[in-house]
């Protein structure tokens, strides 16, 4: 059964990265419907594309180098590729941070989504160095811990994603409205299922 979560979890991730990369880089680049429901004018549009085309594509790299540290073959096969691999996961979140502050002064919602995208933020970045840290200290198991905590942030624009699905597409629900709530859940919903994936052992 863990592996069958294990497998599930990596293979989520990964098809995530596929409709992510789709939907913002090949169906709508210019990000004209996402921007066409947002509630406030962005002082600087083309600088806004632009940082949201880079918080994108480093979250993107997160994804794929978070489901690739999971691997207990490649980990076990490769210490050497895990060691690097996980070196630019951390690079990946680590550099996003300023571009996912920026994005999160526009947020849909006002002021209260833009304060659940800085805790969004500001945890995923803590536990990143945490995980960073534990493991420069060859502790394992809080490293693991941590790291797992961490790509479960990194999963947070996903379900938000549903949360939205649900809320405005299923129950009519104000888009704005959804968007605020999905964006609390997100983080909240997320940390609570890698609790429980560290208390099940289902990634060690």
């Amino acid at each position: 059964m863990k592996r069958i979560i294990k497998i599930s979890i990596v293979f989520i991730s990964i098809m995530w990265v596929f409709h992510t990369f789709s939907k913002n880089f090949l169906v709508d680049p210019a990000f004209e419907t996402f921007i066409s429901r947002k509630d406030q004018i962005l002082t600087n549009e083309s600088l806004w594309v632009f940082m949201i085309r880079i918080h994108i594509s480093l979250a993107i790299v997160s994804l794929i180098t978070g489901s690739l540290g999971f691997i207990k073959a490649i980990r076990v096969k490769s210490i050497n590729f895990h060691r690097w691999n996980g070196r630019i996961y951390v690079l990946s979140i680590v550099l996003n941070f300023i571009p996912g502050v920026y994005v999160s002064l526009f947020a849909t919602g006002g002021w209260f989504s833009t304060i659940g995208f800085l805790i969004l933020d500001t945890l995923w970045l803590v536990t990143t160095i945490l995980s960073y840290l534990y493991i420069k200290r060859r502790k394992m198991i809080l490293h693991s811990q941590w790291m797992i905590r961490s790509f479960f942030l990194s999963l947070a624009n996903m379900t938000i994603y549903i949360i939205v699905a649900i809320t405005h597409n299923l129950l009519n629900f104000p888009y704005e409205n959804s968007y605020m709530v999905a964006v609390w859940l997100c983080w909240i919903i997320n940390l609570l299922f890698s609790e429980l994936i560290i208390r099940k052992k289902v990634l060690s």
